[in-house]
Formats: C-alpha cells, sequence, structure tokens
C-alpha cells in the first residue's frame, strides 16, 4: 500500500478520498485553488497546496503545476476523483513518466474504452449489443445526415470523449442535425478539447443502467451488480439507485456477464463503470465506458458493503482482487440523490453563495457525503453539486420514503438547490412505479 498519495480534486470526492486514505494509513495530500483555500477539508489532509486562481485551467486542469505539487510533497500517487483529470490519458501518462502513479487505468486502457468510437468496437468484439450507429469520428455535417437517413432518426450525436453528458445533441431531422452537428463539436471541445463527435441512433424512451467493475492487474475482473441512472435533465444524472428495479435476475446476470466481456477485451485496471441503454423490452445495449470512480459509486457501496475508493487505492499498489464473484452480494435498496446549487423553479439556474444556514438530515441508512458547511461559499467557477444524498433501507419503497423523509430534514438556505425537485420526483406515482425514462423530467417535471 502507498504511504502518501495526492489527491488531484476538489470538493465532496477530495474529502471522500482523504477518509478513505486514513482508514488505510495512507498520508494524503490535498490541493486547492484560491477559491477553495478555505476548505475544512484541507485541515484533515496531511497536507495542502495552492495551486493556482479559481479558474479550472489555471489550478484543477493544469497538469504542470498538480505534478509540482506531487514533487515538492514527495507523494508515490495521484488520485484523480472524477472530473477534471480523471480521464484524461495524457494526465496519466504524465504521472507515470514522472515516476508517480496514477490511480486508475494505464493510459492505453483509459484511450482504448474511454474513447466511445473504440470502445463500440470493443464491446462489438465482446459479443454485446450496440446501438446502431457510425463506424467512426464524423468529419462533416454531410456524413452525418448521410447517416442519419440510413439508420433513421431521431438520431443522437455524441463527443468521441469525456462523459458526464457534454457534448451530446439529439436530431430528429435533417435540419435539426445541423443545428445538433455544430452544437455538439462546439461543446466537446470546449469540454475536453476534443472536438471529435459520432453518430448513433438514438433510443426512445430508455433506461440508463450502468455495471460497476473493478479490475486488476493481473486480469481479474469483478462486478458490484448495476445502477439505474435513468432519472437525469439535459443528460446530467439527478437521482441513482441500486439495484434497477426494471430487471430480472436473468436480466441483471446478461447485463453484468457483458460488462465484464468488455473490459476484459482490454488491460485494464482499476475502477470502471460500462453504461447501458435498457429499451421497453429490456434488451441493453452498450453506450460507453467511464473509466474512473462514479459520482454515485456510494449506492453501490451501500448494497454491496464493499468501499469502492478502497478497492481503487489496493489495486493500484499493486494488489490482488481478493475475492470471488459469488462472495458480492446484493444487500436491500440504495438511492442517492445530487443536491446542486441549482434553481429548479429557474430551470435549474445556477445559485452560487454563501450558505448561512445547513443542517444535515440522520437517522438510520442516512448517509450524507458532502464538503458543505455553514458559512462555505458555493462557487460559481466549479460543478453546482453541494451534496450527496444516499439512503439504504431493505427495499424500494422503504428507502423512497427514507429519501422524502431525509430531504425534507436537509436545510441548505439561502441559495437554492435541486431538494425540491427530488422531492418532486420521488413522489410522482411513476416513479413510486418504477416507470420511468431518461425523458421523465422534461416530460412529468414542471
Amino acid at each position: 500500500m502507498f504511504s502518501r498519495i495526492l489527491i488531484a480534486n476538489r470538493g465532496e470526492i477530495a474529502l471522500r478520498i482523504i477518509r478513505a486514505c486514513h482508514e488505510l494509513g495512507v498520508e494524503t495530500v490535498a490541493i486547492y485553488s484560491e477559491a477553495d483555500k478555505d476548505a475544512e477539508y484541507l485541515k484533515l489532509a496531511n497536507d495542502a497546496v495552492c495551486i493556482g486562481p479559481a479558474s479550472a485551467m489555471e489550478s484543477y486542469l493544469n497538469i504542470p503545476r498538480i505534478i509540482s505539487a506531487a514533487e515538492i510533497t514527495d507523494v508515490e500517487a495521484i488520485h484523480p476523483g472524477y472530473g477534471f483529470l480523471a480521464e484524461n490519458f495524457h494526465f496519466a501518462e504524465v504521472c507515470n513518466d514522472c515516476g508517480i502513479t496514477f490511480i486508475g487505468p494505464t493510459p492505453e486502457g483509459m484511450e482504448m474504452l474511454g474513447d466511445k468510437v473504440k470502445a463500440r468496437e470493443i464491446a462489438k468484439k465482446a459479443r454485446v449489443a450496440v446501438v446502431p450507429g457510425s463506424k467512426g469520428e464524423i468529419e462533416d455535417v454531410a456524413a452525418a445526415i448521410k447517416i442519419a437517413n440510413k439508420i433513421k432518426y431521431p438520431v443522437m450525436i455524441k463527443a468521441t470523449a469525456g462523459g458526464g453528458g457534454r457534448g451530446m445533441r439529439v436530431a430528429h431531422n435533417d435540419i435539426s442535425l445541423h443545428g445538433a452537428f455544430a452544437a455538439a463539436k462546439a461543446e466537446a471541445e470546449a469540454a475536453f478539447n476534443n472536438g471529435a463527435v459520432f453518430i448513433e441512433k438514438f433510443v426512445e424512451n430508455p433506461r440508463h443502467v450502468e455495471v460497476q467493475i473493478m479490475a486488476d492487474k493481473a486480469g481479474n475482473v469483478v462486478h458490484f451488480f448495476e445502477r439505474d441512472c435513468t432519472i437525469q435533465r439535459r443528460h446530467q444524472k439527478l437521482i441513482e439507485e441500486s439495484p434497477c428495479p426494471a430487471i430480472n435476475e436473468k436480466t441483471r446476470e446478461e447485463l453484468c456477464k457483458a460488462a465484464i466481456r468488455v473490459v476484459k477485451q482490454t488491460d485494464y485496471s482499476g475502477a470502471g463503470t460500462v453504461e447501458f441503454l435498457l429499451d421497453k423490452n429490456n434488451n441493453f445495449y452498450f453506450i460507453e465506458v467511464n473509466t474512473r470512480i462514479q459520482v454515485e459509486h456510494p449506492v453501490t457501496e451501500m448494497v454491496t458493503g464493499h468501499d469502492l475508493i478502497k478497492w481503487q487505492l489496493r489495486i493500484a499498489s499493486g494488489e490482488k482482487i481478493n475475492i470471488k464473484q459469488k462472495d458480492i452480494k446484493l444487500r436491500g435498496h440504495a438511492i442517492e440523490c445530487r443536491i446542486n446549487a441549482e434553481d429548479p423553479s429557474r430551470d435549474y439556474a445556477p445559485s452560487p453563495g454563501e450558505i448561512k444556514k445547513y443542517v444535515p438530515p440522520g437517522g438510520l441508512g442516512v448517509r450524507v457525503d458532502t464538503h458543505a458547511y455553514q458559512g462555505w461559499v458555493v462557487s460559481p467557477y466549479y460543478d453546482s453539486m453541494v451534496s450527496k444524498l444516499i439512503v439504504h433501507q431493505k427495499n424500494r419503497d422503504e428507502a423512497i420514503n427514507t429519501m422524502k423523509r431525509a430531504l425534507r430534514e436537509y436545510k441548505i438556505e439561502p441559495i437554492k438547490t435541486t431538494i425540491p425537485a427530488c422531492l418532486e420526483i420521488l413522489s410522482h406515482n411513476l416513479y413510486v412505479k418504477g416507470q420511468i425514462d431518461t425523458s421523465f423530467i422534461e416530460r412529468h417535471m414542471q
């Protein structure tokens, strides 16, 4: 195991990694921008280094400054968390070239599975169904129109790199495809410094289901079952749960085995999430692999009892996975709500500012992952997520009731948050019945 690592991230995930490290006896170095200099979690790290001004490009995305911080604090490894540089294979290469272990996949594994076009071809080789689409990057809108007419509208234009719903647009005809193509490329270029896009058939009214896997450097791969991430707004997840309430044991087993087959096609190690679309007939189609820990990993931890951050650290340090697949079991039901500093009544407009009242919920089966506190200023410079509220109960109905109770207890004022939206969704009869799809919010929420 490492003796000292640097955390190349901020906020909730930085605190989450600090806690896991300290429980394993690993010292931590936190980095921070000038905007985060008052963050309480910095006091929990063994060391903290300011790496630049508020702008992410000059701090959390600045590879030379992060590497300099790692070198002057004498760390053995870097954990990228999620977002920022977590799926940047160049950053992983730089870490390796500097003799610092990147806590994640190899650069080669990240590049192969992190590129959506390459990942589709890998899935095909693994005998896993993919959504019909282009064989590779689409260079211009004329080529996009030709393919769209072949696979039939509606279609989805998607960035080949990155994740988080960036660089994705739906088109329903040739005219709308022109705008969708340009918008997807521009957003992908801005978000990932890579404007490459491809096209695939848009599966209407699907569920979004993903499988959590963990692979070691000896080629062992296990799964930790699936998460249902169907409740989304503009491809950004808002509520996640595990297990998926829409599938039976047979489909669950097939889904998880398919995820493992995809990962085993490459020399992959560490945490990964294999994502699928599930149609109304419970047919599933591979869409992509996220080569990092996910925001929603706590729901998996709650239903399996495994600390996924600790598994990342163990595997990166060279340990083998010492458990059998049959020993990883589902226990009960977990739900996670993302509490973002956004105003649902104003089309989810950002709501940064000082938190003057902060009262977190508690009780049996309630977990709060956050770096926020009374007096903390939510910055306009970064992602709007303030907190993750997770509940775990013996079945889905009880989990929904516990989550609703916890949301009502949660006070984060005076800024606006997504708490009212989450409450409205959880109270909707279609959500309670499990009759949801990825357009649920747009179609059913005011």
